[in-house]
Order: structure tokens, then sequence, then C-alpha cells
């Protein structure tokens, strides 16, 4: 009878057999050890060193997986950039997305199960298949934030400014991590048989608690300001219309644009060999037609060289359905879909036409016929000929952005909202006439768009499509954006994160209160 007591204590610890189960492999009793609070948790170098590792990983895997979220706004230029590299269209940053995921719940499962077996006193061995996979998320995450860092450099920026309103939020959420971890950090700092030991364990935690608590102190928002202050909502320009619902700059792109109550406009122009200009982003028709089916030996020739004829035949809209270039983009109704399937190439005289019609701004980049082609040194004039005197477009709704001939674009043709595409000195914008910028989101400051609204030179910034980046223009006082998502922009009624001081300071106040109240009453008992 005593025997068979003793057995039935040996083996109920089903708990603990999961842990060690899943981080070590070792499911039965004999093959674990314990350790008491306060010393070291791992019994040899080797241990302490996948210990680190696994520490390490599950830091580099948060690092990437906030990095590479963030970096939403600018996924279909990514995955363009793969495109014109591969030949192929594919989601590969929907890929990434979720390897990041994946991989950052691993490790948080490891270090998850690793504290929970501390505080049962086992020591932590882990598993070598475990072991591989540290160091295989360790190694990824490390040459994948290096490889963003030289391929991408403005995906740096993105996350700085995304700093600007998630700041607040992530330091929350830190500071509900150490509380977290203050329970174990007691334990074993307290038990600990020499005060160097003590001293090693809680003197890291204090520093970090004490630097999470007045961080704060230097962060900066331009969505914390005082009520009133608020500019009014930036306007929205159509980025090639609506992408994300139409096949991008064809007339059904547009009219999904004007009817989502975008503001603006904007393509990119083309000339095609016979002089029609017409509106193309790429340089060749590979990705947005079906040039491999009507002319398979020309899928490499410059759109430019092609006939105004010959672009004709070409269906612009069937590729949209086949790749749906856009992360969650969503499904289209059967009558979006038949439309699509009948969109060709669009001419500049018909965007024309439909913006002044609707009366929308319009904004475009010009694209230089490549050499030998006949209108090489004749197509600034072409395309004037098509705005002044074929549409006869309204002249305050086209924002002129080309700055090679501007002096003589603006004797001809007075009455265009001039636009410079970077930053420059107040004194040389006015010398030129220029009343705004059109940059790039990277380049948003506060500061930069304050300076130029004095001068009474708005700023537009492209492309946004992000409602966090949407919520930061227009909280640091943008006039526009140019955006692939007229259509999920528009229902924002006011910035994300926005707050004023004073609530910032209670929420500040009461979390490192909060917090401190919760680890000094851990520490105590």
């Amino acid at each position: 009878v005593v025997r068979r007591r003793l057995l039935q204590r040996y083996e109920q610890q089903p708990f603990i057999s999961c842990l060690a189960g899943f981080y070590s492999c070792r499911w039965k009793r004999y093959q674990r050890r314990r350790t008491e609070p306060g010393k070291c948790c791992c019994n040899t170098v080797n241990e302490l060193k996948s210990s680190t590792d696994t520490d390490f990983s599950f830091c580099f895997s948060l690092v990437f997986l906030y990095t590479w979220g963030e970096g939403k706004n600018d996924y279909n230029g990514f995955d363009w950039y793969n495109y014109g590299n591969l030949g192929f269209w594919f989601l590969w940053s929907l890929v990434i997305l979720i390897v990041a995921a994946v991989l950052f719940a691993y490790t948080s499962l490891l270090l998850v199960l690793a504290m929970c077996l501390l505080a049962e006193g086992q020591q932590l061995y882990l598993h070598w298949s475990h072991k591989i996979g540290t160091f295989l998320v360790l190694a990824f995450t490390i040459s994948s934030l290096f490889a963003l860092s030289i391929l991408w450099r403005d995906h740096r920026k993105t996350v700085r400014l995304s700093f600007q309103v998630t700041a607040p939020y992530l330091h929350i959420g830190a500071i509900a991590i150490m509380v977290l971890l203050s329970w174990p950090v007691a334990l074993h700092a307290i038990r600990a048989d020499k005060k160097v030991i003590q001293v090693i364990i809680i003197g890291p935690y204090l520093a970090i608690l004490l630097f999470l608590f007045l961080i704060p102190l230097g962060m900066y928002s331009p969505c914390i300001r005082e009520k009133g202050t608020l500019g009014p909502k930036p306007a929205l320009i159509g980025h090639r219309g609506a992408p994300m619902l139409a096949p991008e700059n064809t007339e059904m792109s547009f009219l999904k644009t004007i009817e989502h109550g975008g503001d603006g406009l904007e393509t990119d122009v083309a000339i095609s060999y016979d002089g029609v200009p017409f509106l193309m982003h790429d340089d060749t028709l590979r990705r947005t037609t079906n040039i491999h089916e009507v002319y398979p030996n020309e899928t490499g020739k410059a759109a430019s060289l092609f006939s105004w004829d010959s672009l004709q035949k070409l269906n612009a809209g069937t590729w949209f359905l086949k790749n749906k270039p856009f992360l969650g983009m969503g499904s289209l109704s059967k009558a979006d879909q038949k439309q699509a399937m009948n969109q060709s190439i669009y001419t500049l005289s018909g965007f024309l036409r439909l913006a002044d019609s609707h009366n929308k701004l319009v904004i475009f980049d010009l694209y230089r016929p490549p050499e030998k082609h006949p209108y090489r040194n004749l197509w600034i004039r072409k395309i004037l000929d098509v705005i002044l005197k074929e549409t006869k477009i309204k002249r305050h709704l086209v924002l002129w952005l080309h700055n090679s001939v501007r002096s003589f674009v603006q004797s001809v043709a007075p009455g265009f909202q001039h636009t410079m595409g970077r930053k420059a000195p107040i004194e040389d914008l006015l010398k030129h006439n220029i009343v705004k910028l059109n940059l790039v989101y990277t380049d948003m400051s506060s500061e930069d768009i304050r300076k130029y609204a004095e001068a009474n030179i708005t700023t537009n910034f492209y492309v946004v499509n992000e409602p966090w980046l949407y919520s930061l223009a227009w909280c640091s006082g943008a006039h526009s954006v140019t955006t692939n998502a007229v259509h999920l922009l528009k229902d924002i009624s006011q910035p994300l994160f926005l707050m004023t001081p004073r609530q910032y300071n209670i929420m500040w106040i009461l979390t490192d209160v909060t917090s401190a109240f919760l680890i000094s009453l851990i520490f105590a008992l």
C-alpha cells in the first residue's frame, strides 16, 4: 500500500511533464532536475548559452515582426519590386508577414515554457531541435533586418514615423511585460544566497524599469495636441485611381475614386510612337496588360515604342483579376469583375475630360520617350496641346509637377498650380511660383509642413495607404495625400491615437504608479 501511494505521488505532475516535454522533450520525471530559486537555471554553460539565444531570438523576432508589420503601407511596392526582378507576380510581402508572425509565436512559446519551468523549480534544458530552431530564427531575423536596411532604406524612416503614433501604447505594453517579469525576478533575487547575485538580478531589471518610467519625457507625437488645434482632414488623391478596387490607370479605376469621394486623380503619362499621350506607369506593358498573349515576342519592348493602334488591342484589366495585387483587397462584385475584364489602356485626353467633368484635381508624372522616338524632343508640347487645346480642362485643376521646362509652361499655360517634387528653401519656391509640394511620406515633418504653410505652400504626401499613417499626416497638418485606399481613408472621421496632453499625462502617470505599486507588492510578498 505504501509503495503504491509513493508511486502515485511520484507520477502526478502532468503540468510539469507537459512543460518539460514541450521544452526539453523530457516527459518523465526521472529525466528532470530541480533548481532552487536564486540558483543558476542551467546546469551547464551550453544550456546557459541556449537560454540566452532564446532570449535574443525573441527580441529580434519581435523587432522584425513590428518592423515588417508597420511596413504594410509599402507592401505593394515591395511586391512590384520583386515582380520586376523575378518576372512573375506573387504576394511575397504576405509570406514574409506570416513567417515573421510564426517565428515570433515560436520564440514567445519557448520563453513562456521556460518561465513556467523556472516557476516550478525546474532546471532548463532546451532540446536540440529547439536549439537549432532558435539559431535559425536568430539568423533569419538578423539577416532580414540587415537586408531591409540596405535594400529598403526608406523603411527605417517608416518605422521611425510609426513611433510617433504607437510609442505611447508601446510604452504601456513594455510596462506590462515588466510587471509580469517582476514575480520571477523577485523570487530568484530574494532567495539568492549572495548579495552579488541579487544585484546582478535586480540591477538591470530596475534600470530598465526606471528607463521605461521616464521615457515619455522624450516622446513626441503630433497626435497629442490640445482640443481645437487639429487642422482639416487631408484631401484624398487617388493614386492611379483606386487600384485596390479596379485595374490601375484605367477609366474604371478613376471612376471608383470619384465614386468614393476622392478629391483628385494621380496618374503617369507616356506617349505612343505616333504621338498619342496615354496612361502607363511601367516602362513595359508586361505587368498591366495581356501583351504576352497579343504580342508574345515584344513583352520587353518599351511601351512608348508601340503605336496607339497596337496599344488599343491590349486588355488592361484581366491581370488585375488574376493577380489580385493588393493584400486584403477583397472580392469584386460580378458587375465589377465584368467591367474590369473589359478595360483598355486609357488616353490622357479621356482622363482629363473625366476629371474636368467632375471638377477633380489632376497630378501626373511625365515620362520622356526613349531615344529615336519621333516625339522625344516634342513630348512636353504634345502634352500641353492635349491639356490646353484638346480637352481644355480648367487650369486651376492641373497640379503641374514636371520641373525641367517649368518657365516655359508658366508662360504658355498660366493658371496651373505649380508643384515641386522635393523640399527646397521657401525663397526658391516662391521665386518659381510653387504653391504645393508633392513629397514622399517618409519626408513628413510637422515642423516643415507648418513652415511651408506660413508661406502659403501646401503639402501632399504619397503614397499613404494605412490609417495610422493617414492619421499622422492629418495631425502633422498635411493638406492632402495620394493614396491607393480612398475607399478606406474616406471613412476616418478623426485621427487614430488622437489625445490631449492632459489625457496622455494621466495615462502615463496611472501606468507608472499602478505598475510601481504592483511590482512593490510582488517584491514584498
